[in-house]
């Protein structure tokens, strides 16, 4: 069919690379981006999450620049209900289409979220490359999944690990695709996809439950890898009522036992926070913050200390033993006076503060010598 005789979207040719009218586009309401964006949203919502999330401020400037690259067509499968295409793979340009397109978008969206879009200035000539772009159009979201999956999850237009892990969910729940062949077709290992989709569950759970909130959480951003790298371990595992060997089983919707879903809030608000509550999460990196916390979460002390609204560092403290307490401390302070030994030609005796430090320490050490001696005897 020549392009010259396409009228309406239903004309376009499946599996063709066929330029259309950006008129007949429209952007995707279930693309995994769309982290923390839930319920009856807008294009407002997905163009600010589109904005804060995937340098959308950046394809703009190009765009200004350069005008539209028609280079990779969008993937698109068309909507019977208003003969209009959803862009499956390309939500980012057409986000920015639509801010150079329609003034008002970008005011509505400051109006709704307190933030401001800056659109930069386009030549007419730059602007006319936005009236017709490339599409590839599929019949169904599913024909489109191993391409989009391959290229965001290990290809070369990676996805954050939020995104990663709802588009392999929804596919696999979509169902009639395993997981290992899920697993095949992305180019991933089987155990990742396994704790992705684990994780997922467990979220919606959560959010099913109305237990937690991905858009209540207190952290800006929303490290989704948190939560599966700490149900990869045994005491969140454990602290959750999970089975110890889920890795071997095929994820299923509500992991969490009913009598565990407090626990589940808990877990939940230590890693993301809470604004409603105005608590902020106690996990500040991955490394090591996600083993400090699962130690702590296996010993009753530690527990009592994180809900009685101690630090992380306050709670895994209360893990240790004091024999492990001290000697971790007498090592690390003979490592740190070893290292003042070194580079006492740092010190030329003018300051008084600093021989009443050494002071200190000298009679300190003291103390623990002779109570270790006495100990000793």
């Amino acid at each position: 069919m020549n392009e010259s005789t396409i009228k309406k979207p239903a004309d376009v040719q499946l599996r063709v690379a066929t330029r259309v009218r950006t008129d007949w586009l429209k952007l995707d309401h279930m693309n995994p981006r769309l982290g923390g964006v839930s319920g009856n949203i807008a294009d407002e919502d997905i163009v600010m999450q589109l904005y804060k999330s995937e340098y959308l401020s950046e394809l703009l400037l190009s765009i200004a620049a350069n005008g539209y690259m028609d280079i990779e067509p969008l993937i698109v499968e068309l909507d019977d209900e208003d003969e209009k295409f959803i862009v499956l793979e390309g939500n980012r340009r057409l986000a920015a289409i639509r801010l150079f397109q329609d003034a008002e978008l970008s005011t509505e969206i400051s109006g709704k979220f307190c933030r401001k879009i800056d659109i930069p200035e386009i030549s007419q000539e730059a602007k006319n490359t936005l009236s017709e772009v490339s599409v590839y159009r599929v019949e169904y979201r599913d024909a489109a999944r191993s391409f989009i999956g391959f290229k965001h999850i290990n290809g070369a237009a990676k996805w954050e690990s939020y995104a990663k892990a709802r588009f392999v969910a929804e596919w696999y729940k979509s169902g009639g695709t395993t997981l290992e062949e899920i697993a095949d077709k992305i180019g991933d290992r089987h155990d990742t996809i396994n704790r992705m989709v684990t994780a997922i569950y467990v979220l919606d759970q959560a959010e099913e439950k109305g237990i937690f909130s991905i858009s209540n959480r207190k952290a800006t951003r929303f490290n989704f890898s948190h939560l599966y790298t700490a149900l990869s371990r045994s005491q969140y595992r454990g602290f959750l009522g999970l089975q110890s060997s889920w890795s071997n089983y095929d994820p299923k919707p509500g992991p969490v036992p009913g009598e565990k879903l407090d626990q589940l809030g808990e877990i939940l608000v230590w890693l993301y926070g809470s604004k409603e509550d105005d608590k902020k999460p106690i996990v500040l990196s991955q490394n090591p913050d996600i083993k400090r916390l699962g130690e702590t979460l296996a010993n009753p002390q530690g527990l009592h200390v994180l809900r009685a609204g101690g630090s992380l560092n306050e709670a895994h403290a209360s893990t240790r033993s004091a024999e492990e307490t001290f000697s971790s401390s007498l090592i690390r302070a003979r490592k740190a006076l070893v290292e003042a030994v070194s580079s006492m030609r740092g010190y030329d005796g003018r300051d008084q503060s600093l021989l009443d430090i050494g002071e200190d320490v000298l009679e300190n050490s003291k103390t623990i010598l002779e109570r270790m001696m006495s100990k000793n005897r």
